[in-house]
């Protein structure tokens, strides 16, 4: 069977991820905002006895290689093995499309053309001459709307006939002489050598050093004499007028307009969610929404589901007992084991069902990056990145997607601030406990608005986490992480109302079903290190009390007691767990403790001194305390650094413990 190997280039929000997820029926999420694919991905399709392999690389705007996206992008272009690149281009913007596939033409000769979101186009009454724009292009054009599945047999076809063509040869003008000064100085090779040069004249030391380590070069005097008769001239500045003045000319009466106010609504609600006044409190709105939405919806089913779960325990030692194993390692498996994962999956598996499809719809409608917009002048007076805002609503999901989402930030400083920073917002982890102790203890059940006071208490949490996040930034950006902030451009991507089915299957499969998959994981081996504490004596006492009476003092200096400070220890492969081993701390029980309704619950912590004073105590605690396990996995492998991986793991930890700290001896 022949296979084609084919890449995906395209600029961000022109659903190259969707037409990639629909060939190859792959799961990538097409989050509408830049920088959502960092890396690239593989997938394959068969179609007419053709195998099709498709790379997906990360959005970017050009292949100059100034930005990671734009870096990862153009090295697999320029070294990738594959046959053809599918430039994919968004109707409803043709400026920013062309551009990349002028610059694609550049460094490969075999492109096809997708104009993808047709279907918008046309909603917008924008009207395309496609067989101008062809003509123009002088490639393979294919027009496709991926959302409806329209034209992709088409694509696949045009990519099975792409011919190779020559490399578009760009007059740019007064470097034309010095480029071929350059080009006798790089050895024969199938590449572009203009191209190459390009990348030389401009000094782009990433690239100079890739041509060595290819064994392209043999740079001597004509580059040297090159460079010196332009050292007055902004070269890069020269080629990106030139790039554009190619791009204008190929659209030239390409494009019409029915109706040039065709966004006017869209500028209208960018104009109220943008805005100084709005837009914070819009923001602020949307999270207490979902909050709320979330604490009403959970509670029937997580109980629904730990009666299930408890139903079963019977069963379960009995057919233990009918193999015959040992009693201790039954209780072991039915009382440590099991009662920890279903514990696990009962508290935290309804909220994430409710909390993830809600979040993914606002980032999929073109919410997040408004965020990110009105939170950039904020991070820029920390000396941060306004793309710190981005990591930090995909760290509500899940802090270790938080910190590799980190790597949409192009300067190295300010990316280690964003991760450093990450855990400050909780994540999803978290927020069964925080919204149970919220429940317990700021929502009056008589009363029929207590979900929204909730909900309310939730948001103002969640505000001081993000005030943190900014004075955390400064203090770096100010301390061991120097500098000023670096400028990024933001594209604010069109409002697109999501299909609503394939938002609810990404958000259960890709972000339910993989943090409460981590989660049972380890609360498999949690469970036994709970049961092992609780049951293993020394003399008569159990070694979970000796711990409790060890971590009494520091905790009463922090507003709580040896329990909280012993669940918060036993939380850091979870933080799913740390109620179920507070519980078993208070009741001394030798397994986890079941309770009939949150208010059983909230008796079992008032009845062991636990006032509204020790809950916002415990939850700073549990807001600002080092990352999971798995989290600080993941900056470590991010970083490459023990250094940064302990100060992710140190600050937040100094920052809950002193707030914390000063709350008791206040109040």
């Amino acid at each position: 069977m022949r296979t084609i190997k084919v890449a995906l280039v395209g600029t961000p929000n022109v659903g190259k991820s969707t037409i990639y997820n629909a060939l190859t029926k792959n799961n990538v999420h097409t989050g509408n905002w830049a920088g959502k694919t960092v890396d690239f991905t593989k997938g394959e399709c068969v179609f007419q006895d053709i195998k099709y392999e498709f790379y997906d690389l990360p959005g970017t705007y050009s292949l100059l290689a100034k930005s990671k996206e734009e870096v990862i992008a153009t090295d697999f272009i320029f070294n990738g093995d594959f046959d053809v690149a599918v430039v994919v281009v968004d109707a409803t913007s043709l400026d920013k499309g062309i551009n990349l596939v002028v610059q694609t033409q550049e460094i490969f000769k075999k492109v096809v053309v997708c104009v993808n979101l047709i279907d918008e186009a046309k909603k917008k009454g924008i009207i395309i001459d496609f067989d101008l724009l062809k003509r123009n292009l002088n490639l393979p054009l294919v027009k496709t709307s991926a959302k409806q599945k329209e034209g992709l047999e088409d694509l696949l076809l045009t990519i099975k006939q792409a011919q190779a063509l020559e490399y578009l040869d760009i007059n740019y003008g007064i470097l034309e002489d010095k480029i071929k000064l350059i080009e006798e100085e790089i050895k024969d090779t199938s590449k572009n050598k203009k191209w190459m040069a390009l990348r030389i004249l401009e000094n782009n030391k990433h690239y100079i050093d890739m041509f060595n380590n290819l064994n392209l070069l043999d740079l001597g005097s004509k580059t040297k004499q090159a460079k010196e008769e332009l050292e007055n001239v902004d070269i890069s500045l020269e080629i990106v007028i030139k790039i554009r003045k190619e791009v204008k000319r190929k659209l030239t009466n390409v494009v019409k307009y029915k109706n040039y106010d065709y966004d006017k609504k869209a500028l209208k609600v960018d104009k109220i969610l943008t805005s100084k006044l709005w837009g914070i409190p819009i923001m602020l709105i949307f999270l207490f929404g979902i909050f709320y939405l979330t604490i009403e919806g959970a509670n029937l089913p997580s109980n629904l589901l730990f009666n299930f779960f408890q139903g079963l325990e019977d069963n379960l030692s009995n057919i233990l007992e009918f193999i015959k194993l040992p009693n201790v390692l039954i209780d072991l498996i039915v009382n440590g084991i099991y009662k920890t994962l279903y514990w696990v999956v009962s508290v935290m598996m309804p909220p994430m069902l409710i909390f993830f499809p809600l979040f993914t719809f606002l980032e999929d409608l073109g919410v997040l990056p408004r965020i990110a917009f009105n939170m950039d002048k904020a991070f820029s007076k920390c000396d941060a990145c306004g793309k710190q805002a981005l990591t930090m609503c995909m760290g509500v999901g899940c802090n270790a997607v938080g910190v590799t989402g980190a790597r949409i930030i192009d300067s190295k400083r300010e990316r280690l601030i964003a991760i450093l920073t990450n855990v400050f917002v909780p994540c999803n982890g978290k927020f069964p406990t925080l919204i149970a102790i919220i429940t317990m203890f700021f929502m009056p059940f008589t009363n029929k608005y207590s979900g929204l006071f909730g909900a309310l208490v939730l948001t103002l949490f969640i505000a001081l986490g993000i005030l943190v996040t900014f004075i955390i930034s400064f203090i770096l950006a100010k301390t061991i992480l120097k500098g000023k902030a670096s400028s990024f451009t933001l594209e604010l991507p069109p409002y697109r109302w999501p299909n609503i089915w394939e938002t609810i299957k990404y958000s259960v499969k890709n972000r339910a079903i993989f943090v409460l998959g981590r989660a049972v994981k380890v609360a498999f081996f949690a469970g036994f290190i709970i049961w092992f504490i609780a049951n293993v004596k020394i003399g008569n006492t159990a070694i979970i009390t000796y711990l409790i009476k060890f971590f009494n003092p520091f905790g009463s200096i922090l507003g709580v007691d040896g329990v909280v400070i012993l669940g918060l220890l036993l939380g850091f492969p979870a933080n799913e767990i740390v109620i179920p081993a507070m519980l078993m701390g208070y009741l001394e029980t030798s397994t986890l403790t079941d309770f009939a309704s949150v208010g059983v619950l909230k008796d079992i912590l008032l009845v062991n001194g636990w006032s509204v004073k020790m809950a916002i105590c415990f939850i700073i605690l549990m807001m600002f305390h080092y990352p999971c396990s798995t989290t600080l996995l993941t900056i470590k492998k991010e970083t490459h650094s023990n250094y940064y991986t302990f100060l992710a793991f140190i600050i937040p930890l100094l920052v809950g413990m002193g707030l914390a700290f000063l709350i008791n001896i206040l109040f």
